[in-house]
């Protein structure tokens, strides 16, 4: 609670929508004639001397947190600002924690490949789509194979159709070299399946 001259260098944000900055002044290190006092649940004060912000502060048990020292006076909040550190690291682990990292899968196919490698490939994009995961698909052309392109085209349009339900062309068929890519993304409505994930990235690794 109240220590005077205790200041911190976390940046955190608070309750007028703007960040705390890193070097946060807080109690007698707060040097202005006056603030704008907002009380812990919210409530304008309005603006006061600071002498009397640090005496609210002190009968309340709480610190007097400069939120917006830009302003004009600098806003300043009565809170208890270890408690506000403690619950702002929680809600960061917590947002970490839900945040999905894109990650970039890859397949590879031929031309002319037969129905049961396609039917395989097709299930490992399925899968990987279904977990959130974007896919970059790739033709190799080989010898003569480089002069028939739309072989390639027709077979991502091929795959992109038979997947459609999972997720959609995010980068149309490309030739690279002796090479055509297409990227697919999941739909933003597919929840992603960790577990299917795992399994694919098994079942590749031995295709």
């Amino acid at each position: 609670m109240w220590a005077p001259g205790r200041t911190s260098r976390a940046e955190h944000y608070s309750d007028q929508g703007g960040p705390i900055s890193s070097e946060t002044r807080i109690n007698e290190r707060i040097r202005v004639p006056e603030v704008r006092l907002v009380g812990p649940n919210g409530e304008q004060v309005g603006i006061v001397r600071i002498e009397d912000a640090l005496r609210l502060a002190q009968e309340a048990d709480l610190d007097l947190v400069e939120v917006a020292p830009q302003a004009r006076p600098p806003v300043a909040k009565l809170m208890d600002f270890g408690k506000f550190k403690y619950e702002s690291a929680q809600k960061a682990r917590e947002s970490r924690r839900n945040q999905q990292l894109t990650v970039i899968k890859e397949q590879k196919l031929r031309p002319k490949i037969d129905q049961h490698d396609y039917e395989t490939k097709k299930g490992h994009v399925s899968r990987f789509l279904a977990a959130g995961n974007k896919v970059k698909v790739t033709i190799m052309f080989r010898g003569r194979e480089q002069s028939r392109p739309e072989l390639g085209f027709r077979l991502l349009q091929k795959l992109a159709d038979d997947v459609q339900e999972l997720g959609f062309v995010e980068s149309s068929p490309k030739q690279d070299g002796r090479n055509m890519i297409m990227v697919l993304a999941p739909h933003k409505n597919v929840k992603p399946q960790k577990a299917k994930a795992k399994e694919t990235e098994a079942e590749a690794a031995d295709s």
